[in-house]
This record gives C-alpha cells, structure tokens and sequence, in this order.
C-alpha cells in the first residue's frame, strides 16, 4: 500500500509521480517546484535532495512533459503548473494509453476465449470480482440469475442489469434488502426479485451469479480478523464455464430447484 496522502503529501506525490512515468529526480524536483511555486536550480536543490547539477537535467525532463515553464533569466528559474492542470494531463495520458491498451489487446484477444473453460477460476479481491462479474453480465444474451447482498450491488453493476434488460435478457435478482429492491425495480425494467436462496447471515457468501445457464460465479466474504488489515473486507471466487464444467453443472442444478422452489412459492 502507497504512502497516505494526508499524512506524508510529499512522499505521496513523489511516489505516485514515479509510477506515472516520471524519474526520481523529476518526480522529486516537481513536488518542490510545486511546494515553491517558483525557484531557481539551487532553491530546488535546498528542498528537494536532489543535487544541484541533476536538478537541471530535472527540469528538461519536466519541461519536455509540458509540466514546468522556464524563465531565461540568470540563473534561470522554474515554474510549475498547478497540482490540478497537471492532474488532468496525467489522466488524459493515462486515457491515451488505456486506449491503446485496449485497442491492441483486443486484436490479440483469442477467439474462443468464450468457449467452454475447462475447471474452475478463481479470483481475489473484491475489485476484480466485480470486473468478472461485470465482463459476464455483459457476456448475458438470454438469463441472468444474481443474488448478492446490498453492499456489492454499486450503481456499476446496477447499469450493467439495466443494460442487460434492455437489450432482451430477463433478470432474476434476489439477496438484497426491501430498500434496494425497491430501487431496482424502479431503474430496471422487467426485473423478477426473490428471496435469498439461503441464510446469508449464517454464511459468509458475498454473491452468486449464473448467466445463460453456462457460466457461474461464486463468491465469499471475509470480514474482520479474517481479513487483511489494510481491507476489512475481502472477497475472493471461483467460477465455471460450459453446460458440462463441474461447478457449473452442480450448481446449476441448486440454483434451477431452489429458484423454481422461492418462485412458486
């Protein structure tokens, strides 16, 4: 985990402005500048650690990226724009490169990547659980079966549901309270809601997922002492693709029994 922001800024900032690209000594040399407002190579140097005769190849770097102006005065003196300018450079870079990320990936992708998978996946972590379940109801073309708790069901994956039914597929959720169901009901059209299929307060179970009856996903929550101390609540899966994949046939079969079993009743 990166140094906390609100406890040590400087140390924050050089660290993430590292990872966006930057070398130590210009990640290092823009905090000071931007702690300044304005300063010459040796005022830099003073706060920055960085030496002097480095502080000038710094400045390059950094006038190159757009993120310094410079005054041709003896001795020179640097200008750095401000942290929410060079924020939104940051994230426009970034979006670039997402774009070429996902442009390129997407011709190497295989093309049966959405075939039947052979044994069972699993995932940790509850960001990238939800990206899974988030690429499956995506994937959905007739049926999904969802049942999660309130506090997995963001307004992401809400979307997600409301996409899905828009364009055709029916939607069965249960596991959620009154309160959010009521709110479902009212941004998704075409939406049957049931009661959980078990006690969730008995178990640690955080969501259960079956799209097309081909593919499934299931997952755990683990909270308190369990958990790692950074999160308080963690999330991991396991997930099946094909009508004759194991995890997909076995609980298929409970989910097919038990949801006809709630429905009728």
């Amino acid at each position: 985990m990166g140094t906390d922001p609100l406890e040590d800024p400087r140390s924050a900032a050089i660290e993430e402005l590292e990872q966006l690209g930057l070398s130590a000594y210009a990640a290092r040399t823009f905090v000071a500048l931007v702690g300044l407002g304005e300063g010459t190579a040796r005022e830099v140097s003073q706060v920055s650690e960085v030496p002097r005769t480095r502080v000038y190849d710094a400045v390059d770097e950094l006038h190159e990226r757009g993120l310094i102006d410079v005054q041709q005065s003896s001795p020179k003196r640097f200008w750095s724009i401000s942290a929410d300018t060079a924020s939104r450079m940051f994230e426009r870079e970034l979006q670039q490169r997402t774009d070429v990320l996902r442009t390129a990936l997407s011709e190497i992708y295989p093309i049966d990547h959405h075939v039947e998978q052979r044994g069972v996946w699993t995932v940790s972590g509850e960001p990238a659980v939800t990206d899974r379940v988030l690429d499956f109801l995506a994937e959905a073309d007739d049926e999904i079966v969802y049942m999660t708790v309130d506090d997995l069901l963001t307004p992401e994956l809400i979307g997600a549901l409301k996409d899905a039914t828009e364009r055709g597929v029916s939607l069965k959720l249960g596991g959620v309270s009154e309160s959010v169901r009521e709110q479902i009901t009212d941004e998704v059209d075409d939406v049957v809601t049931f009661e959980s299929m078990w006690m969730w307060s008995d178990t640690p179970a955080g969501r259960l997922l079956m799209i097309d009856g081909r593919k499934i996903l299931v997952s755990a929550l683990v909270n308190g002492a369990d958990a790692s101390p950074t999160d308080p609540r963690s999330e991991n899966a396991i997930w099946g693709a094909g009508e004759t994949n194991s995890l997909v046939a076995v609980l298929k079969a409970i989910f097919t029994w038990r949801l006809e079993e709630i429905i009728d009743e």
